[in-house]
């Protein structure tokens, strides 16, 4: 019963969240708005970022490599070829998609800081290639002047910031409730059981690099789409919007909101990419000094994160199961 009473009131202040973001370009002025259409973007890469960090049991920092692929194959086509909206967003799922199937074989067999170590040297590498790819890049000057896009064929182009605003808004809720359909499913039951125990499920007969693999893939495809709303949203890209900086806000945001939540680490990303904008107004020169003290101090406070964080302060009415009962529970659901 007490959970059904949670699962409502998550329902509510959800439903509460999303009616406060469709109103939000008719209360605040058009640099907010501005802000916020990139805000969701990051926030989608820390969706993407949770996923597999918290359900599939990979940590990561360099989910800004499939970001930037989708960012830049998103403003080449829209520049050369089409402006409708659902081409540029689908070229760059598949372009997020694409690079990380290119790296599945560097990532989906490493564990705890070596993958870190990787998804890190892929994502500067990533900027590096971005750099100095003149003729199709721009270099370190990157894309600017990137056509309006039209959602649809046949609708009109995106011309301010609320419209712009609104399309991502669009775009970002329907792919996280995708993602938290399929985490409903078989598939999203596994990636939880080999995160708890990937020894008891390999001994089931699962083939845990391949569940590994599609996730990895997944979480590309997000972050390739995340890039198209950024070219949206601000129509300029370059090399300096993927940096490392980038990828430490993102895992910050996720560690804040917990690893395995997706709507927590969407509201943490939101928050930490938003607290960065008003620092770097507030303290100039010092906001990445501040924003490093918050990742420690969160890491050491707030282990789990504020989401799982709150469930420590409710008063246990039960005994929780051990941990490997849990895992035992986790892989049977799975093996039925």
């Amino acid at each position: 019963m007490r959970s059904g009473v949670i699962r409502r009131a998550r329902a509510g202040i959800a439903a509460l969240v999303l009616a406060g973001l469709v109103v939000a370009p008719w209360v605040v002025d058009d640099y907010t708005t501005a802000i916020l259409a990139r805000t969701l973007a990051l926030a989608l890469v820390g969706v993407s970022v949770a996923l597999l960090t918290g359900v599939a049991g990979m940590p990561t920092l360099g989910q800004t490599a499939p970001y930037a692929a989708g960012a830049y194959a998103c403003a080449v086509v829209g520049s050369r070829i089409s402006d409708v909206g659902v081409v540029q967003l689908v070229v760059a799922a598949g372009a997020g998609a694409l690079l990380a199937a290119i790296t599945v074989p560097l990532v989906v067999h490493a564990r705890g800081v070596i993958v870190l170590m990787i998804t890190l040297a892929i994502g500067e590498l990533v900027v590096i290639v971005l750099g100095r790819w003149r003729s199709v890049t721009g270099g370190t000057d990157g894309l600017a002047g990137i056509p309006a896009v039209r959602p649809f064929w046949g609708l009109p182009a995106l011309a301010n910031d609320q419209a712009r605003y609104l399309y991502a808004l669009v775009v970002v809720a329907t792919l996280i409730g995708a993602v938290l359909l399929l985490l409903r499913t078989r598939a999203g039951l596994v990636l939880r059981a080999g995160r708890d125990d990937e020894t008891r499920l390999r001994a089931s007969g699962h083939r845990v690099p391949l569940h590994l693999s599609g996730a990895h893939i997944a979480a590309g495809a997000i972050a390739g789409a995340a890039g198209s709303l950024l070219v949206v949203a601000q129509q300029y890209i370059s090399p300096a919007d993927f940096g490392f900086d980038t990828s430490a806000l993102l895992l910050l945001g996720v560690v804040i909101g917990g690893t395995a939540s997706v709507g927590g680490a969407l509201v943490g990303a939101a928050l930490v990419i938003a607290a960065r904008d008003w620092l770097f107004g507030v303290l100039p020169g010092h906001a990445p000094l501040v924003l490093g003290a918050l990742f420690v101090a969160t890491v050491y406070l707030l282990p789990t994160g504020v989401n799982q964080a709150r469930g420590r302060l409710r008063p246990a009415q039960a005994p929780a199961p051990q941990p490997a009962a849990a895992e035992q529970a986790t892989v049977a659901e799975v093996r039925r």
